[in-house]
């Protein structure tokens, strides 16, 4: 499903953003896919700029870490606007998850399917441009809508939430292969102005995407939102990448991502090695580096 309209954009802004990549280091490759007719009363909310702002943020904050981002096209076109709004994934058992083990292992025993319209809506936006796995896609959508239940009682009531995201990762701890391998590196992109710290929201959704976990930080468990300065993970201006158990093992995880590569001086790629087992957080790629609580 391919948009033939839509264009690449931004070409020497690119050439300049990508300046300071060298060869040898671990990489990750960043679409941007911007439609251009989205109603002007959301555009404020997210335009080119602002992504660029966000990208260059992100580029710094995994730069400390030492991985660089490579930013390999800008695309714009016109989007039904039928397609402007999109519910992130199918209605699954309307229990909640279980008492008796932690998020990553509940998600793996009960993993989460896109719904057929975010489907339809990741392939029109990125049709058949830069379409490989390994490819980070950001797609600015209007609104992107995603249920959980949250504990009014702790262990006794439950209520389901849906919220709006401003930014929402489809990581492997909640798809697995559940995502089509072709869409597995799309990210949305709805609000880079909602807080004052909405700069990190490309970075932050990034975290999820290549480190392929939750909101966390150091001694605090994954949960659906936190708000702290701590960390790259949380809700807030943190960008702090940790290291080894203390850090939640965010720096190896980072750096056994199936997204990253290193280019040789003949331009030619090795990637890390692939999911062995669906992608999930504890998938064997991360034995050594997953945390069992």
């Amino acid at each position: 499903m391919s948009q033939v309209r839509w264009e690449e954009i931004r070409s020497d802004e690119i050439e300049e953003i990508n300046a300071d990549l060298e060869v040898g280091r671990p990489t990750a490759d960043i679409a941007i896919h911007y439609p251009d007719n989205l109603d002007r009363a959301h555009r404020e909310k997210v335009n080119v700029e602002l992504l660029l702002e966000g990208f260059r943020s992100a580029k710094a904050v995994f730069a400390q870490v030492g991985v660089q981002l490579r930013l390999v096209v800008i695309r714009s076109g016109p989007l039904d606007p039928k397609r402007f709004m999109i519910r992130s994934a199918k209605r699954g058992a309307d229990l909640p998850m279980g008492q008796y083990s932690n998020m990553y292992v509940e998600a793996e025993r009960n993993p989460s399917a896109l719904t057929d319209e975010a489907v339809d809506t990741f392939r029109a936006v990125i049709g058949d441009s830069v379409k490989a796995e390994h490819t980070v896609h950001i797609v600015v959508l209007q609104a992107v809508f995603m249920d959980y239940f949250e504990p009014v009682i702790e262990g006794r009531v439950y209520q389901k939430q849906t919220i709006e995201t401003s930014g929402l990762s489809f990581p492997g701890y909640m798809h697995g292969d559940l995502i089509p391998r072709d869409l597995r590196g799309v990210i949305t992109i709805t609000n880079l102005r909602r807080t004052k710290d909405s700069w990190k929201t490309v970075a932050h959704e990034l975290g999820h995407k290549l480190m392929n976990v939750s909101h966390e930080h150091r001694d605090v468990s994954p949960a659906h939102e936190v708000q702290s300065d701590e960390g790259l993970m949380f809700y807030g201006k943190g960008t702090e990448i940790g290291r080894g158990p203390e850090g939640r093992f965010h720096y190896e995880r980072l750096h056994r991502s199936p997204f990253l590569y290193v280019e040789s001086e003949d331009g030619s790629r090795t990637y890390n090695p692939d999911y062995e087992a669906s992608g999930f957080y504890y998938d064997p790629i991360y034995d050594g580096v997953s945390v069992e609580f």
